[in-house]
């Protein structure tokens, strides 16, 4: 055997030994791909019923905070009412008690000089 068919064999040899370990390296390459396939799938058939589950939260939660705004509103109207009608009883009422409590007090102190007045006789 002359050192050429040594060179050519030691090539050849390697050759097969690359192409093996390529073929190793694809069917490797080739199942962790069809595992990522599965497992997209998995997360797509999985997130496509949560993503809609949380459209239809996210609307229902609208819903709930326009209804909320209109609660809020009526409150506040509800509020400015009351406060109206609270000002208009304080001008309504409020110079006729003064009145009222200061004759009560004025006759009170006048009954009690009376009383005075007479136990000193």
């Amino acid at each position: 055997m002359s050192a050429t068919e040594l060179a050519a064999l030691i090539v050849a040899i390697a050759s097969v030994v690359a192409v093996v370990l390529l073929g190793v390296a694809l069917v490797s390459i080739t199942k962790t791909l069809r595992s990522v396939r599965d497992a997209v799938e998995l997360l797509r058939t999985e997130t496509v019923p949560v993503m809609t589950e949380l459209g239809e939260t996210v609307r229902g939660a609208n819903a709930e905070i326009e209804r909320l705004g209109s609660v809020i509103t009526t409150a506040e109207s509800i509020g400015g009412t009351v406060d109206s009608a609270s000002r208009l009883a304080y001008l309504a009422f409020s110079n006729p008690l003064i009145k009222t409590m200061a004759f009560a007090s004025g006759t009170g102190r006048a009954a009690s000089r009376l009383r005075r007045a007479r136990s000193q006789r």
